[in-house]
């Protein structure tokens, strides 16, 4: 490795004062760009939690005029006579967007864009990214793809319809459904703008924790965080080319006459699709190959979205229960295990489509393994808290949440893990359920965890941490009580993308259920109005953040908060341990510093006995 401590140095001590619109618009700042990134997901959150809110109304209520609904959503619902009661294409077209606004364009965005731009070079110890442009124009590129997704609602006849997978035939026939028109386009031109944007978040990522780690800051020095980002980058930049080339192959598809995922045969509306010389208009296409360049990527995407929120964890973890890290290396072995074996079990997602079986045991058996190092994980963390002084602010009570959502969402994975019970469970509420705890919850506990543990690094203020805890429990049970149902009217047959499902006899006892899971996620969503008011106050008016506030012992803990340009006035800071170095009986405090040099009785015992915690 190179290392390059003083890179951009000068920035650091001879920068001249920037306009506002190079400051804090096109900035190439990454503390910047990183709040930047986190507002941009915020702001897509709302739209995200307001078509969540929506379908849930419907699935509890699908007969109710919604009156005062239809004024807001013209497009949506029936307003003839006075009535306002949702149309099944709408119904269609919000879940759909609702899942491709929350995996790619919040969840994707918030944790890793946001937080990898703010912390990778703060725990690096480096100046800035490696490509600072190339920052600053991953995240206008960014800007565009929300733009553009957001647009679609107001095209033709809306948004894409199709499901958040965008499966052919209905994402590659404009007729199939009425957001299989301009909207659909739209959705694919989204997609490709913001898998530049992370593509171009990555290759800096890499670069930066590669090339620009500070003296001392061995790959087995490096918080767990920090590790965490190098894998999503590697992730994002070996996956997201499959979904590229399905997207570029779809377009081909829905305008240029080609039948890569279009078959022979099809009928639409009762009419068969015939060209003018009679024949069938595609021929030999498949909507499975669709499906397999779709999931190579989306189950890696899955841990795009996991994996920031287990190095948060991690890092908050310790410090507030004032303890090191329980297995440092195997947490880093089972982090990259993760990542590794998240490339080999993408067909467990096609049981249903006819997989041959040999096929199908073999996705099976590796995506069970994936549970090992889950395992591993879990242990580790337990381990650490074992016997700790846990303090419980804010930041912990999200940690804790994540290890809980972690736990309960792995269970059921290992249901739809095999091949028999998936088949039953697949298109059901049961596979909501899972997901909405297991990577959703996990991702979005994650945030919260490293908004409030973080915030002092991105506004030089601390959030009020009663408001804070206030907001937590009203999220983590209306979580809970939103999404843990679900399991049981999944297995009970309850589907999924389902408008009316009262339409089927054996799931009207149902309905008391749906009721009560829609009445908490109104409280759910209700809930975010305290973060909303705790993250835009403390930001202006919190109280003032010191250098380190929490007795934390990472490299970004040495510099102001917030961090000046170039994040240390002077020269870089050395690294001399690893990040966890709590309670160590050598030194006074329960803390140590990553910057502190090794005592002289740890010098002793590295000579006589090797490397031991502080340098692994």
């Amino acid at each position: 490795m190179a290392h390059a401590p003083e890179a951009h140095a000068g920035e650091a001590h001879a920068h001249a004062e920037e306009a506002f619109i190079w400051k804090y618009v096109f900035s190439k700042n990454h503390r910047v760009i990183g709040v930047q990134y986190y507002i941009t997901a915020m702001v897509m959150a709302l739209v995200a939690g307001l078509l969540a809110m929506l379908i849930r109304l419907q699935l509890a209520w699908p007969a109710k005029d919604w009156g005062v609904l239809a004024k807001f959503f013209p497009m949506g619902y029936d307003v003839g006579g006075g009535f306002g009661v949702m149309r099944p294409e709408f119904y269609a077209m919000l879940f759909t967007m609702h899942g491709t606004i929350m995996v790619f364009f919040v969840l994707s965005t918030a944790p890793v864009s946001g937080f990898g731009n703010l912390l990778i070079p703060l725990q690096a110890g480096a100046r800035d990214m490696a490509f600072p442009f190339l920052n600053g124009l991953s995240f206008w590129t960014f800007f565009v793809g929300c733009v553009v997704i957001l647009t679609s609602f107001f095209v033709g006849a809306g948004a894409a319809a199709g499901g958040w997978t965008a499966y052919p035939p209905l994402s590659a026939l404009k007729g199939a459904v009425p957001g299989s028109e301009m909207g659909q386009t739209f959705w694919i031109v989204g997609m490709v703008f913001f898998i530049a944007s992370f593509t171009m978040g990555g290759l800096n990522f890499v670069t930066t924790i590669i090339n620009l780690r500070t003296k001392g800051l061995s790959p087995l020095r490096m918080p767990m965080t920090l590790w965490a980002m190098f894998l999503v980058a590697v992730l994002g930049l070996l996956a997201f080319p499959a979904l590229v080339a399905a997207c570029i192959m779809l377009i081909f598809d829905r305008h240029f006459g080609t039948s890569f995922f279009l078959p022979t045969g099809l009928v639409l509306n009762n009419a068969p699709l015939l060209g003018p010389d009679g024949k069938f208009l595609h021929q030999g296409g498949s909507p499975l190959l669709w499906q397999h360049l779709f999931w190579f990527l989306g189950h890696p995407e899955v841990y795009i979205l996991m994996l920031p929120a287990l190095g948060f964890t991690s890092d908050i973890l310790t410090n507030f229960a004032r303890k090191p890290l329980f297995g440092y290396k195997s947490m880093v072995g089972a982090m990259c295990a993760i990542g590794g074996l998240s490339f080999i079990v993408w067909g467990h997602h096609m049981f249903v489509s006819g997989m041959n079986p040999y096929l199908a045991m073999a996705f099976a058996v590796g995506t069970i393994l994936i549970a090992v190092p889950s395992a591993v994980k879990v242990f580790n963390w337990l381990a650490t808290l074992r016997g700790a002084r846990i303090r419980f602010n804010t930041p912990m009570l999200w940690a804790m949440g994540v290890v809980s959502l972690f736990i309960s969402g792995g269970l059921s994975g290992v249901w739809l893990a095999q091949s028999a019970p998936d088949i039953q469970l697949h298109d059901t509420m049961f596979v909501a359920a899972h997901f909405h705890l297991i990577m959703a919850g996990a991702a979005l506990f994650g945030v919260f965890g490293a908004t409030s543990y973080w915030f002092p690094k991105m506004f030089g203020r601390m959030m009020n941490d009663n408001l804070g805890k206030a907001h937590f429990w009203f999220t983590f049970i209306a979580y809970y009580c939103t999404f843990f149902p679900m399991h049981y009217i999944g297995i009970a047959g309850h589907l999924r993308r389902i408008y009316d499902p009262y339409q089927y006899e054996f799931l009207k006892p149902l309905q008391p259920i749906n009721e009560f899971i829609t009445i908490s996620a109104l409280v759910l969503g209700v809930s975010q109005i305290l973060f909303f008011i705790n993250f835009f106050w403390s930001a202006f008016a919190g109280k003032k953040a010191g250098e380190n506030p929490w007795d934390a012992n990472g490299l970004e803990w040495t510099t102001a908060s917030p961090p000046p340009h170039g994040n240390w006035p002077g020269p870089i800071p050395e690294v001399h341990r690893w990040p966890y170095e709590y309670a160590n009986p050598d030194f006074p405090k329960d803390h140590v510093m990553q910057t502190e040099p090794l005592s002289a009785a740890e010098q002793r015992v590295m000579a006589a006995e090797g490397p031991s915690r502080h340098e692994h």
